[in-house]
């Protein structure tokens, strides 16, 4: 039994009922031509789920609650995407959900043993340092994408994951500071400082500007537990220093941001309804017409304007479903990431990794979110499981991974036979 009163079957029973209850709602105020799409969208949602549900109980964990959290809104997620302009099933969205899923055990595997981790913490540098190469040679003139044909990738969005994970590395390092000239510094965060520098230097290059904040609130959060950790803060001057620092470089990028990201900071989009502002136009129209509880699935018209499934699917979700859904969305989304910080992760490694996880996604969602709303420029950035990607769905799986290994066993400090000798004399 769970601590909350919940059984397994239980807490199943409610991510099956919350499926079921939107696909009565697709078969009652769906727009389809027969009556075969909603089936075979329900086919799959209810088996997939089961499915889950049944190979799940097969893995060692010490908890499910992310997992199920996680193939709740993942499925959710699909019937969304498989609704907009009327009801259909979006096999890509499901093959992504499904392969998102696997990512998050990888990522637990991976992040599950600190130590390993913390072994190999250079090779994860250099997987950031091949991926940034990536980017350069293979992705044309000052793009973000590498195009094989028949499927897209987009290194930047694998980078969030190593990147991620190496800013929770080096903690014990805190305590081990040297002196360069005037202050104590840490290498590892020397580091950490120069791979952030060259990250921002490259979403500019790339002019991928809404990635921006995602990888700057990784490295504020990360560095900020660095920080925290015991016996390891840093001197006033220097904190203050790269305050100054960062706030300086933040009024530069804003003074000399290239003309078209200074088209969207001052654009008026009503004074500009077919032009700069068409797009954030029609999606503010969208959230307003689908009111509370929305037009019905398959009965929006904004899937017509680019990029309906991915920059404003929060937009999307309300036209056809209502504020009230696109809202519980983005709760199930905030509910991993709290399920997590309030289950105390077991060391401060994992801590640090969760935190990291915390910022990317929360930043993710506050853009695009923000942006739909028009309280900031579009930015291109997706909500994590809720839009339409490759690319950023494997990331995010990965991610959850991790929040997972935070909830997992701790892995003990292995005892040298010497000292195994000296613990037997002592007792």
């Amino acid at each position: 039994m769970y601590k909350n009163g919940l059984s397994y079957g239980g807490i199943t029973l409610l991510s099956l009922l919350t499926h079921i209850s939107l696909l009565a709602v697709v078969f009652v105020k769906g727009s389809y031509e027969t009556i075969m799409s909603p089936i075979i969208l329900s086919t799959v949602v209810i088996v997939s789920d089961l499915l889950y549900f049944f190979i799940l109980r097969f893995l060692k964990q010490n908890t499910y609650t992310l997992d199920i959290l996680l193939i709740t809104l993942l499925n959710m997620s699909v019937i969304f995407q498989s609704c907009f302009g009327g009801v259909g099933f979006a096999v890509k969205h499901f093959i992504f959900s499904v392969l998102a899923l696997a990512c998050c055990q990888a990522g637990f595997k991976l992040a599950e043993n600190y130590q390993f981790i913390e072994k190999y913490k250079y090779v994860f540098y250099g997987i950031c340092g091949v991926l940034i190469i990536s980017i350069l040679l293979f992705t044309g003139s000052r793009g973000m994408w590498i195009d094989l044909g028949f499927i897209t990738i987009q290194p930047s969005e694998f980078l969030k994951v190593f990147f991620v994970l190496v800013f929770a590395t080096s903690i014990a390092q805190q305590q081990k500071k040297k002196k360069v000239l005037f202050v104590k510094v840490v290498y590892d965060n020397m580091a950490l400082l120069a791979l952030t520098g060259v990250i921002m230097l490259l979403q500019w290059w790339c002019r991928d500007l809404g990635s921006l904040p995602t990888f700057a609130a990784v490295a504020a959060c990360g560095f900020l537990m660095r920080i925290c950790y015991p016996k390891a803060k840093l001197s006033k001057k220097l904190i203050i220093g790269l305050s100054a620092a960062g706030l300086v470089i933040v009024i530069i990028a804003l003074k000399f941001a290239p003309s078209y990201v200074q088209d969207r900071l001052h654009v008026d989009i009503w004074s500009d309804p077919t032009g700069n502002g068409w797009q954030q136009c029609q999606a503010l129209i969208a959230i307003a017409e689908g009111g509370w509880f929305g037009k019905g699935p398959g009965h929006g018209v904004l899937y017509k304007v680019p990029a309906a499934d991915t920059d404003i699917v929060f937009s999307s979700i309300c036209e056809e479903w209502g504020m009230l859904m696109a809202l519980l969305a983005v709760f199930m989304i905030i509910l991993l990431l709290v399920t997590a910080l309030i289950n105390t992760p077991r060391s401060y490694f994992h801590t640090t990794l969760t935190v990291g996880v915390c910022a990317a996604f929360i930043a993710q969602m506050a853009l695009n979110i923000f942006g739909s709303c028009n309280m900031i420029p579009f930015t291109g950035v997706t909500i994590p499981f809720i839009s339409q990607g490759g690319s950023s769905m494997l990331t995010c799986g990965f991610m959850i991974g991790f929040l997972k290994a935070g909830q997992a066993r701790v892995y003990p400090v292995p005892v040298r036979p010497a000292q195994q000798n000296i613990n037997r004399r002592t007792v």
